[in-house]
């Protein structure tokens, strides 16, 4: 599979330097490409977006009107209505820049030009960023508005709600949330998420997926500093809400809900278990680094009536320390009738990935069932 990083290659930059070289006088394309090009293989991806960045910005006029005019005559004709640029930073259908603009990837330079040095024309430099964002997301550049002067930018982006462009509405949803991966933390609405509280409202019903989706992650976000806000608002919003608004409150509780929250399970009918756990049995005791974890667990109802249950499941690591550290692992939701015996088996990989150092020697297991944790078996990872 090709580096993510190549999604700036040389022939993005050659590009680029074709339509700077349209509409800037004076301009001197072999330069700009060799000064990119001789750094642009020793970066990774965002160190390449912000170098180009940095070259078109040191091309442009000083003069707001004269760089936004250059700027929006770049951009690729927005013929179509596909997804620009999701959250997760997956490639969109919206295809690559070419002679007719600028569009897809090639645009993370051109929104940063603006959001790092458009802040001279607040007002201006935001709704240029408003009409690129259809091309590739903004989401990471109308930050630098709101660091500077958050009241005046979100009395700016509080009109994009009602925008009849889809992508100009998910804007203000994912430019606002306070803890955007790969975005620049927002630490006044992290300490206050209050002042986006009236914009996530009004977008939670909004006929695109891919904008309630952005609300759900933007509630995800505030849970994690103010966990009994969301479980609040969530119980509120709960209240006559149809599938679709289940669906997006289920999203952004979801961490809520893995750490077992008690009102955000409460908002969803989750009551305290009742349950007698009769077996976790481990069946591999020994576990290899690249192999699976394999566990049984047998419960019995001790309710008279049914229950809805969330079983998750913990796994407790070695650290460097040599102490156990839990992480909570999604696993089903089931219902069990009254004085119903479940057996339930679970195969759970334990492989390498960039996130985690592991250690060898013992470890643990335990379940989250609504919130409760419930026994404990071990296994050695050799």
């Amino acid at each position: 599979m090709e580096p993510f990083k190549n999604k700036f290659s040389p022939d993005l930059v050659r590009c680029i330097a074709g339509h700077l070289e349209k509409h800037v006088a004076s301009f001197d394309r072999a330069q700009f490409e060799a000064s990119i090009l001789n750094e642009l293989s020793n970066l990774e991806l965002k160190a390449r977006a912000q170098l180009i960045a940095d070259h078109i910005h040191a091309v442009l006029p000083t003069r707001h009107a004269q760089r936004a005019r250059i700027l929006k005559a770049m951009l690729h004709p927005n013929d179509d209505q596909s997804d620009a640029s999701q959250s997760d930073g997956s490639e969109s259908d919206s295809g690559q820049s070419d002679e007719r603009g600028i569009r897809g990837w090639g645009m993370m330079p051109l929104t940063a030009v603006v959001g790092q040095h458009g802040l001279n024309s607040f007002e201006g430099s935001l709704n240029l960023l408003k009409e690129m964002t259809p091309l590739f997301s903004s989401e990471f550049d109308v930050r630098y508005f709101l660091m500077a002067d958050q009241t005046r930018a979100l009395k700016v982006m509080r009109a994009w709600v009602h925008d009849p462009n889809h992508h100009v509405r998910r804007l203000v949803s994912e430019g606002t949330r306070p803890r955007l991966p790969w975005g620049i933390q927002l630490t006044k609405l992290v300490e206050d998420p209050a002042p986006l509280l009236p914009l996530l409202r009004k977008l939670r019903k909004d006929p695109e997926e891919y904008v309630r989706r952005s609300v759900a992650n933007s509630l995800n976000d505030i849970a994690k500093d103010h966990p009994d806000l969301v479980a609040d608002l969530a119980c509120k919003w709960m209240r006559n809400a149809d599938e679709t608004q289940k669906r997006l409150l289920r999203h952004a509780c979801r961490t809520l809900i893995k750490q077992g929250h008690g009102r955000a399970l409460e908002a969803f009918g989750y009551d305290a278990p009742k349950i007698k756990l009769k077996k976790l049995a481990i069946e591999t005791k020994t576990v290899a680094l690249g192999e699976s974890l394999t566990f049984s667990v047998e419960m019995t109802s001790t309710s008279k009536r049914p229950q809805d249950l969330i079983v998750d499941y913990v796994v407790h690591f070695r650290k460097a320390n040599g102490k156990l550290a839990g992480k909570v692992f999604k696993w089903k939701m089931v219902s069990i009738g009254a004085g119903e015996t479940m057996k339930l088996t679970r195969s759970h990989p334990i492989k390498p990935i960039t996130t985690r150092t592991y250690y060898r020697g013992q470890q643990s297991l335990s379940l989250r069932i609504n919130g409760e944790d419930f026994g404990q078996a071990g296994f050695k990872l050799t």
